[in-house]
């Protein structure tokens, strides 16, 4: 199915808040039970927004203003807003911070976030929370939009950066932002979705080209591309990871930020897939290297009856950047799919303001001057009740919803 129409905004006078919209008790700041449409009211308050409509209901809105940004979809426009927004940071306009969490369910980063060859940390700076810094080129100025169909949204951009070692790149990027249809549904489920489930499908391509004199090579340090969707938590939510059962080599790496407890943590070795407790309420992240990751992970909140799927292109590769906030011995030897839950870093300090992503990486980028590499990402949400969303887990992501929702015992 061909989806319609797109539309551009400029901020309009201001609207009202969604009664949604504030902290709670948690300090979160998202509006997790808000409608996309008030959540796009309040997006547009603050800048510029596109809306991709398909003729299903769904909707997807995009912000040029907060660097090419998926920042939510939504089966409906007043069916629940999907994506994690951070309505207290965008409210309080900062920029610069050590990370301008707008939050969004779909964001263009580049790795190595740590190690020798980091671009979150100056030369010579400890790995720590601290001494953290998202670079400005990131995470700072609107995206103007280069072309716009009924189906897309195109984004150019010029970036530099310099990482850890010093190893200054020079690149452009260009993330195109595609309205997925039911033939792309059946190619990841296997079938239609079925009677009483709602959907919602999107698409990120992003590619980048070396625009520098000089080739991008291993002893310098390489970037890889990096796409993070943030998205509500709930005591119920898990994140769903198939892994290759015969794959040698370990499983899951959860050393991040502390080995990951079993009671937020499970593996289904017999079914060949990971569990992780996305509640929003315990900072912990883990990781899939190359050899066991399949091209797909999800998540899945039975109080929300919402199940996401995310799928990627894998290329044959070993070579992905490490992003463990430590000195590496095997600097190109990272994981192809992660998945953070947010949390204070130690008792007393403030988290994030709660949320868990779902993130994808393209291998290193040796790339010479003028040379590209490019990397997408697909993300499916489904809306529907729990027998109607199992036969969607169970051909995507291997799993039983049944047991995913038993939670971990």
């Amino acid at each position: 199915m061909a989806p319609e129409t797109a539309t551009t905004t400029a901020a309009p006078p201001p609207p009202p808040p969604p009664k949604s919209v504030g902290p709670d008790s948690s300090g979160r700041s998202s509006a997790a039970e808000g409608s996309f449409d008030s959540e796009v009211e309040f997006l547009r308050k603050h800048g510029a927004v596109e809306v991709l409509e398909a003729p299903n209901g769904g909707r997807v809105a995009i912000s040029p203003t907060y660097q090419g940004r998926v920042m939510t979809s939504s089966v409906g426009p007043s069916d629940k807003s999907i994506g994690w927004v951070n309505h207290k940071f965008i409210e309080d306009g900062k920029t610069g911070a050590p990370f301008d969490n707008y939050g969004g369910e779909d964001r263009f980063w580049l790795g190595p976030e740590g190690g020798q060859f980091a671009l979150f940390f100056a030369p010579g700076a400890e790995f720590n929370l601290t001494k953290w810094q998202t670079p400005s080129a990131l995470q700072e100025g609107a995206w103007t939009v280069a072309e716009k169909t009924p189906t897309r949204v195109v984004f150019k951009r010029t970036l530099t950066l310099k990482n850890y070692k010093g190893t200054e790149f020079s690149l452009e990027v260009e993330r195109t932002i595609d309205l997925l249809g039911a033939a792309d549904v059946e190619k990841l489920a296997g079938t239609k979705p079925g009677e009483g489930v709602k959907w919602v499908g999107f698409s990120t391509t992003n590619k980048i080209t070396n625009t520098g004199p000089k080739p991008w090579t291993k002893d310098g340090g390489l970037l890889s591309v990096w796409v993070l969707g943030q998205f509500n938590p709930a005591p119920d939510a898990y994140v769903i990871v198939p892994f290759e059962a015969a794959a040698k080599g370990e499983v899951v790496n959860d050393r991040y930020f502390g080995k990951v407890s079993g009671d937020r943590l499970a593996t289904e070795s017999k079914d060949g897939y990971l569990r992780f407790k996305a509640d929003g309420q315990h900072r912990s992240k883990i990781g899939v290297g190359p050899a066991r990751a399949k091209n797909i992970l999800g998540s899945y909140a039975e109080s929300a009856k919402l199940l996401t799927v995310v799928s990627y292109d894998k290329p044959k590769s070993n070579d992905y950047v490490n992003s463990m906030w430590e000195k590496q011995k095997a600097p190109f030897a990272g994981d192809v799919v992660n998945s953070y839950n947010d949390g204070a870093p130690e008792p007393g300090k403030p988290s994030l303001n709660g949320f868990y992503e779902l993130e994808t990486s393209s291998p290193a980028a040796a790339l010479a001057p003028k040379a590209s590499l490019t990397h997408t990402s697909r993300t499916f949400h489904f809306v529907g009740d729990r027998a109607a969303l199992d036969p969607i887990a169970k051909k995507a992501l291997n799993a039983s919803l049944a047991k995913v929702a038993e939670g971990i015992r």
